[in-house]
Protein backbone atom coordinates (compact mmCIF):
# COMPACT_ATOMS: atom_id res chain seq x y z
CA UNK A 1 0.00 0.00 0.00
CA UNK A 2 0.97 3.69 -0.74
CA UNK A 3 1.83 6.09 1.98
CA UNK A 4 -1.18 8.21 1.09
CA UNK A 5 -3.19 4.97 0.88
CA UNK A 6 -2.24 4.14 4.54
CA UNK A 7 -2.84 7.56 5.75
CA UNK A 8 -6.61 7.21 4.29
CA UNK A 9 -7.88 4.15 6.55
CA UNK A 10 -6.01 5.31 9.12
CA UNK A 11 -7.86 8.88 8.89
CA UNK A 12 -11.22 6.67 7.99
CA UNK A 13 -10.51 4.52 10.89
CA UNK A 14 -10.01 7.21 13.43
CA UNK A 15 -13.51 8.59 12.05
CA UNK A 16 -14.98 5.69 12.91
CA UNK A 17 -13.78 5.07 16.47
CA UNK A 18 -14.12 9.22 17.36
CA UNK A 19 -10.85 9.20 19.20
CA UNK A 20 -7.23 9.89 17.99
CA UNK A 21 -4.95 7.02 17.14
CA UNK A 22 -1.90 8.24 15.84
CA UNK A 23 0.17 11.45 17.61
CA UNK A 24 3.75 12.79 16.57
CA UNK A 25 6.55 11.97 18.53
CA UNK A 26 9.75 13.62 16.95
CA UNK A 27 10.03 12.98 12.98
CA UNK A 28 8.01 10.28 13.74
CA UNK A 29 4.17 8.71 14.63
CA UNK A 30 3.48 6.89 17.55
CA UNK A 31 -0.05 5.11 18.61
CA UNK A 32 -2.09 6.91 21.71
CA UNK A 33 -3.30 4.80 24.42
CA UNK A 34 -6.62 4.74 22.52
CA UNK A 35 -4.62 3.00 19.48
CA UNK A 36 -3.00 1.34 21.69
CA UNK A 37 -6.27 -0.46 22.99
CA UNK A 38 -7.99 -1.02 19.72
CA UNK A 39 -4.52 -2.89 18.18
CA UNK A 40 -5.01 -5.17 21.39
CA UNK A 41 -8.20 -5.53 20.83
CA UNK A 42 -7.63 -6.38 16.93
CA UNK A 43 -5.18 -9.22 17.68
CA UNK A 44 -7.43 -10.73 19.48
CA UNK A 45 -10.19 -10.96 17.14
CA UNK A 46 -7.92 -11.95 14.45
CA UNK A 47 -6.92 -14.69 16.80
CA UNK A 48 -10.87 -15.89 17.06
CA UNK A 49 -11.25 -15.75 13.49
CA UNK A 50 -8.26 -17.63 13.02
CA UNK A 51 -9.96 -20.58 15.32
CA UNK A 52 -13.36 -20.18 13.50
CA UNK A 53 -11.26 -20.69 9.81
CA UNK A 54 -9.16 -23.93 11.81
CA UNK A 55 -12.37 -25.16 13.54
CA UNK A 56 -14.40 -25.37 9.98
CA UNK A 57 -11.62 -27.01 8.37
CA UNK A 58 -11.21 -29.10 11.22
CA UNK A 59 -15.10 -30.60 10.79
CA UNK A 60 -14.40 -30.44 6.83
CA UNK A 61 -11.19 -32.43 6.92
CA UNK A 62 -9.87 -31.53 4.42
CA UNK A 63 -6.32 -30.15 3.66
CA UNK A 64 -6.57 -27.11 1.13
CA UNK A 65 -6.04 -24.00 0.73
CA UNK A 66 -2.45 -22.02 1.64
CA UNK A 67 0.24 -22.69 3.74
CA UNK A 68 3.32 -20.90 4.24
CA UNK A 69 6.33 -22.73 5.94
CA UNK A 70 9.36 -20.54 6.87
CA UNK A 71 12.95 -22.19 7.62
CA UNK A 72 16.44 -21.07 8.34
CA UNK A 73 19.01 -21.63 5.44
CA UNK A 74 20.07 -25.43 5.77
CA UNK A 75 16.94 -26.53 7.05
CA UNK A 76 15.41 -25.06 3.53
CA UNK A 77 18.32 -26.84 1.79
CA UNK A 78 18.12 -30.03 3.63
CA UNK A 79 14.75 -31.01 5.31
CA UNK A 80 11.82 -28.56 4.18
CA UNK A 81 11.80 -29.81 0.67
CA UNK A 82 10.62 -33.16 0.81
CA UNK A 83 8.47 -31.99 3.25
CA UNK A 84 6.55 -29.87 -0.04
CA UNK A 85 6.72 -32.67 -2.16
CA UNK A 86 4.86 -34.98 0.21
CA UNK A 87 2.49 -32.36 0.70
CA UNK A 88 2.06 -31.85 -2.93
CA UNK A 89 1.49 -35.47 -3.71
CA UNK A 90 -0.85 -36.18 -1.11
CA UNK A 91 -2.84 -33.08 -1.15
CA UNK A 92 -3.37 -31.63 -4.34
CA UNK A 93 -5.78 -28.96 -3.22
CA UNK A 94 -3.38 -27.54 -0.67
CA UNK A 95 -0.80 -24.84 -2.13
CA UNK A 96 2.56 -24.89 0.12
CA UNK A 97 5.28 -22.50 -0.06
CA UNK A 98 8.61 -22.00 1.32
CA UNK A 99 10.28 -18.77 2.26
CA UNK A 100 13.80 -18.86 3.76
CA UNK A 101 13.94 -16.72 7.40
CA UNK A 102 16.37 -16.78 10.25
CA UNK A 103 14.21 -17.57 13.50
CA UNK A 104 13.79 -14.22 15.09
CA UNK A 105 12.52 -12.96 11.76
CA UNK A 106 10.25 -16.07 11.33
CA UNK A 107 8.70 -16.05 15.03
CA UNK A 108 8.00 -12.49 14.08
CA UNK A 109 6.37 -13.44 10.84
CA UNK A 110 4.11 -16.33 12.71
CA UNK A 111 2.83 -13.65 15.08
CA UNK A 112 1.65 -11.59 11.94
CA UNK A 113 -0.13 -14.31 10.66
CA UNK A 114 2.33 -14.09 7.36
CA UNK A 115 3.92 -17.70 7.86
CA UNK A 116 1.89 -20.59 9.31
CA UNK A 117 4.50 -22.73 10.16
CA UNK A 118 8.41 -21.90 11.18
CA UNK A 119 11.23 -24.39 11.54
CA UNK A 120 13.89 -22.64 13.92
CA UNK A 121 16.99 -23.60 15.66
CA UNK A 122 18.58 -22.82 18.93
CA UNK A 123 21.22 -24.60 21.34
CA UNK A 124 20.63 -25.85 24.62
CA UNK A 125 22.78 -23.52 26.26
CA UNK A 126 21.08 -20.35 24.25
CA UNK A 127 16.99 -21.57 24.23
CA UNK A 128 15.42 -19.20 21.58
CA UNK A 129 12.37 -17.41 23.65
CA UNK A 130 9.32 -18.85 21.86
CA UNK A 131 5.84 -16.20 22.99
CA UNK A 132 2.81 -16.92 24.63
CA UNK A 133 0.28 -18.39 21.64
CA UNK A 134 3.07 -20.20 20.02
CA UNK A 135 3.52 -23.82 19.92
CA UNK A 136 6.36 -25.91 19.64
CA UNK A 137 7.60 -29.34 18.53
CA UNK A 138 11.43 -31.10 18.09
CA UNK A 139 12.19 -32.45 14.55
CA UNK A 140 15.66 -33.15 14.96
CA UNK A 141 19.15 -32.92 16.74
CA UNK A 142 21.64 -31.69 14.61
CA UNK A 143 25.99 -32.22 14.76
CA UNK A 144 28.48 -29.48 13.58
CA UNK A 145 31.89 -30.66 12.94
CA UNK A 146 34.89 -28.64 12.09
CA UNK A 147 36.21 -27.99 8.79
CA UNK A 148 39.88 -27.89 7.68
CA UNK A 149 42.12 -27.04 5.33
CA UNK A 150 43.36 -30.97 4.10
CA UNK A 151 47.27 -30.23 4.87
CA UNK A 152 45.86 -28.90 8.49
CA UNK A 153 48.75 -30.67 11.24
CA UNK A 154 44.87 -32.17 12.78
CA UNK A 155 43.17 -32.87 9.46
CA UNK A 156 43.59 -36.37 9.81
CA UNK A 157 42.47 -36.87 13.64
CA UNK A 158 39.69 -39.31 14.98
CA UNK A 159 38.51 -35.99 16.42
CA UNK A 160 40.04 -32.84 17.65
CA UNK A 161 38.96 -30.44 20.54
CA UNK A 162 38.78 -26.28 20.69
CA UNK A 163 41.74 -25.70 22.30
CA UNK A 164 43.59 -27.83 19.70
CA UNK A 165 42.41 -25.24 17.53
CA UNK A 166 43.27 -22.14 19.95
CA UNK A 167 45.79 -20.30 17.38
CA UNK A 168 43.18 -20.79 14.36
CA UNK A 169 41.57 -18.17 12.41
CA UNK A 170 37.88 -18.97 12.11
CA UNK A 171 35.56 -18.67 8.41
CA UNK A 172 31.81 -17.81 10.23
CA UNK A 173 28.61 -16.41 9.38
CA UNK A 174 27.68 -12.19 9.42
CA UNK A 175 27.06 -10.97 12.26
CA UNK A 176 23.03 -10.39 11.69
CA UNK A 177 22.70 -14.18 11.53
CA UNK A 178 21.79 -16.47 14.74
CA UNK A 179 24.92 -18.74 14.17
CA UNK A 180 27.51 -15.81 14.49
CA UNK A 181 26.76 -15.18 17.73
CA UNK A 182 26.57 -18.98 18.79
CA UNK A 183 30.39 -18.92 17.48
CA UNK A 184 31.62 -15.98 18.86
CA UNK A 185 30.18 -17.25 22.36
CA UNK A 186 31.40 -20.73 22.00
CA UNK A 187 35.11 -20.06 21.31
CA UNK A 188 34.72 -17.15 24.04
CA UNK A 189 33.32 -19.87 26.48
CA UNK A 190 36.13 -22.00 25.52
CA UNK A 191 38.92 -19.00 26.16
CA UNK A 192 39.45 -18.36 22.68
CA UNK A 193 40.48 -15.84 20.69
CA UNK A 194 37.46 -14.90 18.42
CA UNK A 195 39.50 -14.25 15.40
CA UNK A 196 36.84 -14.65 12.67
CA UNK A 197 38.28 -13.01 9.94
CA UNK A 198 35.96 -13.88 6.99
CA UNK A 199 31.92 -14.12 7.18
CA UNK A 200 29.96 -15.72 4.40
CA UNK A 201 26.06 -16.56 4.52
CA UNK A 202 26.78 -19.94 2.62
CA UNK A 203 28.08 -22.61 3.80
CA UNK A 204 30.07 -23.51 0.15
CA UNK A 205 31.43 -20.09 0.38
CA UNK A 206 32.99 -20.81 3.99
CA UNK A 207 34.34 -24.12 3.02
CA UNK A 208 35.79 -22.61 -0.70
CA UNK A 209 37.67 -20.09 2.12
CA UNK A 210 38.62 -23.43 4.67
CA UNK A 211 39.83 -24.96 1.24
CA UNK A 212 41.84 -21.69 0.35
CA UNK A 213 43.77 -22.40 3.76
CA UNK A 214 42.13 -18.81 5.00
CA UNK A 215 40.84 -20.49 8.56
CA UNK A 216 38.92 -23.16 9.79
CA UNK A 217 34.84 -23.57 10.03
CA UNK A 218 32.04 -25.18 12.09
CA UNK A 219 29.86 -26.61 9.60
CA UNK A 220 26.66 -28.25 10.64
CA UNK A 221 25.55 -31.83 8.81
CA UNK A 222 21.85 -30.80 8.12
CA UNK A 223 21.94 -29.85 4.36
CA UNK A 224 25.54 -30.48 3.88
CA UNK A 225 26.65 -31.31 0.55
CA UNK A 226 29.75 -33.18 -0.67
CA UNK A 227 33.11 -32.35 0.65
CA UNK A 228 35.11 -30.08 -1.53
CA UNK A 229 38.12 -30.94 -2.73
CA UNK A 230 41.00 -29.05 -0.39
CA UNK A 231 38.81 -29.96 2.89
CA UNK A 232 37.92 -32.31 5.87
CA UNK A 233 35.95 -32.78 8.08
CA UNK A 234 36.93 -33.99 11.87
CA UNK A 235 34.31 -34.47 15.00
CA UNK A 236 34.31 -31.96 17.17
CA UNK A 237 34.95 -32.76 21.38
CA UNK A 238 32.67 -31.95 22.81
CA UNK A 239 30.28 -32.20 20.51
CA UNK A 240 28.39 -28.74 19.47
CA UNK A 241 24.65 -30.03 19.16
CA UNK A 242 21.55 -27.27 17.66
CA UNK A 243 18.59 -28.33 18.21
CA UNK A 244 15.83 -28.22 15.22
CA UNK A 245 12.39 -27.43 16.36
CA UNK A 246 8.63 -26.42 14.30
CA UNK A 247 6.54 -23.25 15.87
CA UNK A 248 3.14 -22.60 15.06
CA UNK A 249 0.36 -20.82 16.41
CA UNK A 250 -2.19 -22.02 19.11
CA UNK A 251 -4.84 -20.74 16.77
CA UNK A 252 -3.95 -22.85 13.86
CA UNK A 253 -3.39 -26.37 15.95
CA UNK A 254 -6.48 -27.76 14.51
CA UNK A 255 -6.29 -26.68 10.66
CA UNK A 256 -5.59 -30.15 8.92
CA UNK A 257 -2.81 -28.36 6.42
CA UNK A 258 -1.22 -27.56 9.75
CA UNK A 259 -1.39 -30.83 10.88
CA UNK A 260 -0.30 -32.88 7.79
CA UNK A 261 2.67 -30.11 7.30
CA UNK A 262 4.01 -30.91 10.47
CA UNK A 263 3.80 -35.24 10.41
CA UNK A 264 5.23 -34.45 6.92
CA UNK A 265 8.03 -32.84 9.08
CA UNK A 266 8.89 -35.08 11.60
CA UNK A 267 8.47 -38.12 8.83
CA UNK A 268 11.33 -36.12 6.84
CA UNK A 269 13.41 -35.84 9.95
CA UNK A 270 13.07 -39.38 10.53
CA UNK A 271 14.58 -40.01 6.96
CA UNK A 272 17.19 -37.39 7.18
CA UNK A 273 20.47 -38.68 6.54
CA UNK A 274 22.69 -36.47 8.28
CA UNK A 275 26.47 -38.26 7.38
CA UNK A 276 29.43 -37.65 10.21
CA UNK A 277 31.93 -36.80 7.83
CA UNK A 278 29.75 -34.79 4.73
CA UNK A 279 31.27 -36.80 2.00
CA UNK A 280 29.25 -38.41 -0.93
Amino acid sequence: MTTSAVSQQLSRLEREVGQRLLERQGRGIRLTDVGDLLAEHAGRLLQQVEHIETDLADHRGAVSGTLSVAAFATAARGLVPPVLHTLREQYPNLSARLVELEPVESIAQLRHGDIDIAVVQDWPEEPLTVPDGILSAPVLEDVLDVALPDQHPFSAQATVTLDELRGEDWVGWPSDEICHGWLEKTLRRSGIERRIRHTASEHSTQLALVAAGLGAAIIPRLGRGPTPEGVRFVPLLPTPRRRVFALWRNSSTNRPACRAALRALQEAAQQCAIKPSGRP
